[in-house]
């Protein structure tokens, strides 16, 4: 097998905390960027330098049969060609290894594409995969029909939180991967990751978490998982502006991945521009006081929302059936996320709602996507869960009229809220008419 970077060697996105198993909370990820490798830029800049070239150079003929052989490879800064790797890609990785407590990482052009490698990778064609049956859309119609047309990869959707469906559909040599996501979209159940990760590896199957929702909350690898996803389009990037994802776990998954012969990275392409890995090298340092905000304000409105009679989902309300759950795994300093769902009932009662905050009392924005600085609201079972099937949105408590908040922290507090409660007053109005 032709590797690029054989595990014996120093791995691709080593860390600080690189193969160590830790105690819940030992860590924190803010701490463990930290203390990352700082990379400098080529003239001495205190940014790393952007690489914008997609092949690189050798002095010697010689040097790039050792590199095509797996001989020389970026553990030793040598690179062949951006598709492989990049240097500042390469340096990206580093910092999410870091962040999440894993021995590497791999940075892709979207958060679809790091889900789609690791299954592909993880799955020969007959595998099996036991998942949450409340997932993000895509990645629930990707294993629903996609992986089963293509590559007649099979997946048992069950409800997380009930640990003995988990356990039955998980079956010993044959069940590959059992995937969740620690707080799921839309719906905001809470999975308990280190029951999860035992059950499975009791029976040697691989723990993948989707963290999209939670990063500096909950970091999975610390709490026993394999392999960490993240879009990192969400809060990692938090302007909404760039479009990324990322692979973090075992040097020799991540290394298998970009194998020559049989990776899913190497030979599917989804590669990241090195632009982007540098956007987000400098967004990463302060991302855990962006969490800490956003996840103060969902706490704030979530409690007077439901003072005002809403019905909120939050799990950081004591009344959430995975209050618990969360806060024995969660990192304290940085709240309980910045996402809430406020269910209406009905759709039309949800879009009203939403075009009042927005037209009305600017409070938020109707869009898709999270972690933006701006409150961005969707109505989850016709926006980002409509590829569902009725049933299939039933069985994941999906109502109709369920509104997925990803609170912001633009202006002050007080500012917004008394704008919430302006949009609310017009929507208890029964002389109001839109």
């Amino acid at each position: 097998m032709a590797t690029l970077m054989p595990t014996k060697k120093r791995p691709i996105s080593s860390s600080s905390s690189a193969s160590k198993k830790h105690h819940p909370h030992a860590e924190d990820p803010a701490a463990a960027l930290a203390n990352a490798r700082h990379e400098f830029g080529e003239h001495g800049g205190v940014n790393m330098s952007i690489e914008a070239s997609a092949t690189f150079t050798v002095m010697e003929p010689e040097t790039m049969r050792r590199m095509f052989s797996g001989e020389l490879g970026p553990d030793r800064d040598f690179f062949i060609y951006s598709r492989h790797f990049n240097p500042t890609v390469l340096g990206l990785g580093r910092l999410m290894a870091a962040m999440e407590g894993t021995e590497a990482a791999y940075c892709t052009a979207s958060g679809m594409s790091a889900v789609s490698s690791v299954l592909l990778q993880l799955c020969s064609a007959g595998g099996h995969v036991v998942a949450s049956r409340t997932l993000y859309g895509g990645t629930h119609t990707l294993l629903a029909h996609f992986l089963p047309r293509t590559s007649n990869i099979t997946t048992s959707f069950v409800d997380i939180r009930d640990h003995h469906a988990v356990d039955r559909a998980m079956l010993r040599g044959t069940t590959n991967v059992l995937y969740f996501e620690t707080m799921s979209n839309p719906t905001l159940t809470v999975a308990n990751v280190p029951e999860l990760c035992r059950m499975a590896h009791d029976k040697g199957i691989t723990v993948v978490v989707d963290n999209t929702f939670s990063p500096m909350v909950v970091s999975p690898a610390r709490l026993g998982a394999d392999v960490v996803l993240h879009s990192m389009s969400k809060f990692i990037s938090g302007g909404a502006d760039l479009i990324a994802g990322a692979v973090c776990g075992p040097a020799s998954l991540v290394n298998s991945m970009m194998d020559t012969l049989q990776g899913s990275l190497m030979l599917l392409g989804p590669t990241m521009n090195p632009k982007v890995a540098s956007e987000l090298a400098g967004r990463l340092p302060h991302l855990g006081l962006r969490m800490k905000e956003h996840s103060n304000r969902a706490l704030v409105y979530a409690t007077r929302m439901r003072k005002a009679g809403l019905k909120v989902i939050y799990p950081g309300l004591e009344d959430h059936p995975d209050h618990a759950t969360l806060k024995s795994m969660a990192i304290k300093e940085y709240g309980y996320g910045g996402l809430l769902c406020v269910d209406m009932e009905t759709e039309e009662r949800a879009n009203r709602l939403m075009n009042l905050l927005q037209n009305c009392s600017q409070f938020g924005l109707m869009a898709v996507s999270l972690g933006y600085y701006e409150t961005l609201m969707s109505c989850s079972g016709s926006s980002t869960s409509s590829e569902l099937s009725q049933e299939e949105k039933e069985l994941a408590g999906i109502s109709p009229g369920l509104v997925r908040m990803s609170i912001g922290f633009n202006g002050t507090l007080e500012q917004k809220w008394s704008q919430f409660e302006k949009a609310l007053s017009r929507m208890q109005d029964p002389k109001f008419v839109q």
